[in-house]
This record gives C-alpha cells, sequence and structure tokens, in this order.
C-alpha cells in the first residue's frame, strides 16, 4: 500500500496512470475500496486512505454504444465497470466490436495514451486468462 501523498487525490491518481500504474484508495479503517478518488473513506468517513494496485479484472455492468460517424473515429462502447475489487468505474470497452459488449461480460483494464494523456480502458477478457 502507498501512503496518500501531499498532492491531491486526483492529481495522484492521474500521476500514476501516466507512470503505468492503476491505483485505487483503500480505507485502512474499514479495509473497504474507494473510487472515484477521494480524501475520506465513503464507507466510514476516516481519512485515513492509503492507494493499492488493482487486479486490472472488472466486469461490465452496464453499456451503451455511442453512435459517431466513421470519419469520427465510429462507434464506440461507454460502460460502467464493477472491478473485483468492489468498486463501479466509468469506462470505454476496446478492441471489439461495440454492438458485441454484453452485460456480465469479463474485462481487463489497461493503460493507453489518449489525446496527450493516459486513462484507463477495458478490453474482453480472454478464456483461461
Amino acid at each position: 500500500m502507498t501512503a496518500t501523498p501531499d498532492i491531491g487525490p486526483d492529481a495522484y491518481f492521474q500521476q500514476q496512470l501516466e507512470a503505468g500504474r492503476i491505483q485505487i484508495q483503500k480505507c485502512d479503517s474499514c479495509g473497504a475500496h474507494v473510487f472515484a478518488p477521494r480524501t475520506f473513506c465513503k464507507s466510514c468517513g476516516k481519512d485515513a486512505l492509503s492507494w493499492v494496485d488493482i487486479s486490472g479484472k472488472g466486469e461490465v455492468y452496464s453499456n451503451t454504444t455511442v453512435r459517431k460517424k466513421p470519419e469520427d473515429g465510429g462507434d464506440y462502447c461507454f460502460a460502467l465497470i464493477d472491478l473485483a475489487e468492489g468498486v463501479r468505474m466509468i469506462s470505454t470497452v476496446v478492441g471489439t466490436d461495440p454492438h458485441d459488449v454484453r452485460i456480465g461480460m469479463p474485462l481487463r483494464a489497461e493503460i493507453e495514451d489518449h489525446k496527450g494523456a493516459k486513462r484507463i480502458v477495458f478490453r474482453v477478457e480472454e478464456a483461461g486468462r
């Protein structure tokens, strides 16, 4: 676990993405995982949060296909993803036809470059991984 740094939680989260790490917070008091980054635990209200690496495993909770013209990049999947750590994240599902993404589909998190910054995206988890 990494102790909370002196910079704000959003800045630290992005700093870690830029370094190639996906981390979320975990409460030192009650053990709950916390996302989105914040200064207190949403479960117990304490401010004793540390940063931990995630497993990278997730599952589609809900999704929609955003329609875009082909010249603007084409359709993509926007999804709510339940992480194995018990928190929900909003992201996109890449590497598969957005119309094929289904609720309950297993996913794996990765970091990609997007418009000069790093962001978390998810790919469909291959069987046996």
